[in-house]
């Protein structure tokens, strides 16, 4: 009974997470005269990271408003595609079209007032492309493109000392498309928009969407707006929201639709970053070699060339350690369940990383690419509990590898989901359109609970069903003591100075990732996060290496927890407080709860780092004492 009830829940998370086909993959051809239905998402801003539905302020909606079915990441998310008003008519160009007429009352108007006082912008969207404003660079040649339009502008009259505050009810748009080669249809390459403010006046008596309007007109067959009095919102005002549409063939190919709206950074810091980074690491290993690894060689050759066990004896440093060196740390289970765990995030991080600098995703499917982490995130609970129950059998062969699974399974899903629950409260008292109802959460957790645990007590039975790993040298039954240690191997100074390396290798694609996730652009050069994640991978392992060698010729044995804290803690600090200085000079919120939002996710993400980078730490001290202490080196 219980094998099929874990089926059916793997089989309806899997149907969950994985997104549906995005319309972006396939080629849309239009005929002229083809409907084209302009879609709308949330409400966003980067003042206060708080998402809200369109429809939450006092716009125009459709007869029938039908939402698009999201995928896991886009509920979570709030991202909600909706119908809109705006239905174009491919080649059609429309002139001062009327979409609505809106009585503003008290509370809209204050709605109003308060998105366009935190800076919101409308997102919408026409054949998966997003809207944007071409913004011409001020330093070099061509355009930057800014996502969505600002709902409205504040601005004073002359000799006012009060502020006013004006909406955007004009919109007019711009479709590019491209002529297909082998028939008459046309592709969608850009949609664009100039927002304006507009008071409109019309002729007669109002006769819905077929009213004349006198503050539009058409000279030389060239549409104008001829009121030059923005649109004020008041209380009891009428705004009337009007739009016009021009279509225009482009050189732009399908195919490479998306480059203007990737071409936000410039690659040449990033690469600056990347060789920067790897001289230093380059600098770094050669240091390394020369000075550790000779002398750990020499040590060796001279060990083996020992003839009695009275000259052994003798010996100092890393080698009077042997008997001491494989000898269990305290509390294990906690040290096996974070390697696990750092496992799975490390997998997670090279597969999905790999998968996106292949070309397996892309902007226009970036839900898709994200459901796929939390999939791929759950799928290596296996090697998760293989890892963590295996590590436990090394050190106590007994049966709390189950209490050490179990540890592995809900460690970092707990603090995650505990500040989810934080944020999620917090948006729920905002009104945001990103709240999961209580329902949906419980049935979220249920349906987690009947896939991912499993799946990591699968992985955790496996592995406490191999042998156990045994220390290529004997334990001695007496632990030896330990000399006082100078001041350059005590944890004071060692967790400090081995996160450095780690913080370096990754500080500017961190600071990338901050601006494309908080300033909601799209992100990309997936080869440079490759490149970065493999430059981490090299950095803690030689930091962890050196300072555990070093800690070992003290005297020192108790290297476990040192090699997890040695590049994972302090790592981890810098990455936090650095996120706080990027809060404090590049971000404008000034409100509360997005502040506590911000500080929430920031400090899951280097939670997150922290096992990340102490897991590289641990598994190569790990290795490396295996080798210097097996037979054929140390025997």
């Amino acid at each position: 009974m219980r094998q099929p009830l874990m089926l059916l829940c793997a089989a309806a998370l899997a149907a969950l997470l994985a997104a549906p086909p995005s319309a972006a993959l396939f080629i849309h051809e239009f005929d002229k005269g083809d409907e084209v239905l302009v879609k709308v998402s949330e409400l966003t801003s980067i003042k206060t990271q708080i998402p809200y539905s369109y429809y939450s302020l006092p716009f125009c909606r459709p007869d029938n408003l039908v939402d698009k079915a999201p995928t896991l990441w886009q509920f979570l998310h709030g991202d909600r595609q909706q119908m809109s008003p705006y239905l174009f008519e491919m080649g059609v160009p429309k002139k001062c079209q009327i979409v609505c007429k809106l009585l503003v009352g008290e509370k809209e108007a204050k709605e109003l007032i308060e998105k366009i006082e935190d800076q919101y912008r409308v997102n919408m969207a026409l054949d998966n492309l997003p809207l944007t404003i071409p913004i011409r660079r001020m330093v070099t040649n061509g355009f930057f493109y800014q996502h969505g339009y600002y709902i409205g502008v504040i601005g004073q009259y002359a000799g006012e000392e009060r502020k006013r505050y004006f909406i955007h009810n004009h919109l007019s748009f711009l479709v590019k498309f491209e002529r297909a080669h082998q028939s008459a249809a046309s592709r969608v390459v850009a949609f664009e928009t100039k927002p304006f403010s507009v008071k409109h006046q019309f002729e007669a008596q109002w006769n819905g969407v077929n009213t004349r309007l006198s503050t539009c007109g058409a000279n030389a067959n060239r549409f104008v707006l001829t009121s030059e009095c923005p649109q004020e919102i008041k209380v009891g005002e009428e705004i009337i929201f009007t739009y016009d549409v021009n279509f225009e063939e482009s050189e732009i190919k399908w195919a490479s639709r998306w480059d203007a709206y990737l071409s936000t950074t410039d690659d040449q810091e990033r690469w600056f970053a990347i060789v920067s980074s790897l001289a230093t690491l380059i600098a770094f290993s050669i240091a390394m070699a020369m000075t550790m690894l000779r002398s750990l060689h020499r040590d060796i050759f001279r060990h083996n060339q020992l003839e009695t066990q009275s000259e052994a004896q003798m010996e100092t440093g890393w080698k009077l350690v042997h008997g001491d060196v494989f000898r269990p740390p305290s509390n294990p289970g906690l040290l096996c369940a974070c390697a696990g765990t750092g496992v799975q995030l490390l997998g997670t991080l090279l597969i999905a990383v790999a998968l996106s600098a292949l070309g397996f995703f892309s902007p226009l499917n970036s839900a898709g690419m994200r459901n796929a982490i939390l999939l791929t995130w759950i799928l290596m609970g296996l090697l998760a509990g293989y890892t963590s129950a295996r590590l436990y059998k090394m050190f106590k062969n007994g049966s709390e590898w189950k209490n050490v699974t179990m540890a592995t399974a809900i460690l970092f899903p707990a603090l995650a989901f505990v500040i989810f629950s934080v944020s999620n409260t917090l948006l729920q008292n905002e009104n945001s359109s990103s709240t999961v109802p209580s329902t949906t959460m419980c049935a979220l957790i249920l349906l987690w609970s009947g896939v991912a645990p499993p799946l990591v007590f699968v992985g955790g039975y496996l592995g406490s069903r191999r042998p156990a790993i045994e220390p290529p040298v004997e334990i001695s039954k007496t632990p030896r003591k330990i000399p006082k240690q100078p001041w350059c191997t005590r944890p004071a100074f060692t967790i400090p100075v081995g996160g450095i390396f780690p913080f370096a290798a990754v500080f500017i694609e961190f600071f990338f990732g901050l601006v494309f996730v908080w300033f909601h652009q799209f992100y990309r050069g997936f080869g440079f996060l490759l490149i970065t994640l493999l430059l981490l991978v090299v950095c803690c392992a030689e930091i962890s290496i050196a300072l555990c060698y070093y800690q070992l010729r003290s005297g020192d044995y108790r290297w476990w927890w040192r090699s997890f804290l040695n590049p994972g803690c302090s790592s981890a600090v810098y990455l936090f407080l650095y996120a706080v200085f990027f809060f404090f000079t590049k971000m404008a919120i000034a409100k509360p709860v997005p502040a506590v939002l911000y500080l929430g996710y920031m400090l899951l993400v280097s939670c997150a780092f922290f096992l990340l980078a102490g897991t590289l730490g641990f598994f190569s001290c790990f290795f490396f004492m295996r080798f210097i202490y097996s037979r054929r080196a140390f025997g």
